[in-house]
């Protein structure tokens, strides 16, 4: 793999206002709260007969589709140990160490991660756009990155490269 192009695309409506809790190791868990995340990828290839590594147009609409399912959700990491997921008609309950909630479940989102951390959202969106991209288009990016700024200034980045 010797990659010497990459696209970046990062578009204000690349965004999502979610609430989350992160669950520490002894189980005990941060207050209930949200953010107005942000998101940028980047995507290493080689460029193609075109001239380019993707097109633009193609991309936009999968980050934003990935970035909108996530708006205005609770979200919830389904793989986490230290928590309990119950469903009960039209609610998710939830009980952690120290708390038990119950959400309406439209307002929920249960997502295959370990932790609602900025670090798992960004790994979590990245097996998404890398998914529909592979399946729509089948491309596959040599390196492909996201980044998820939860504050101005504060974000965590995740690279997935794909083996040689």
């Amino acid at each position: 793999m010797n990659t010497n192009y990459s696209i970046k695309v990062y578009k204000q409506y690349f965004n999502f206002a979610s609430s989350h809790f992160l669950i520490f190791d002894d189980g005990s868990r941060e207050p209930l709260h949200g953010h107005n995340y942000r998101v940028m990828i980047k995507g290493e290839a080689d460029i193609s007969k075109s001239d380019m590594v993707f097109d633009f147009l193609d991309i936009k609409p999968i980050v934003r589709r990935v970035c909108d399912n996530l708006d205005h959700r609770l979200l919830i990491p389904k793989e986490n140990k230290l928590i309990e997921i119950f469903e009960k008609d039209t609610n998710i309950e939830i009980k952690t160490k120290d708390s038990n909630f119950s959400f309406p479940k439209q307002d929920v989102l249960l997502l295959p991660i370990q932790n609602t951390s900025a670090e798992r959202l960004a790994m979590y969106i990245n097996a998404q756009v890398r998914e529909i991209t592979k399946n729509k288009f089948n491309f596959v990016f040599d390196a492909f990155e996201v980044e998820v700024e939860e504050t101005p200034g504060q974000s965590a980045v995740y690279i997935h490269k794909e083996q040689a």
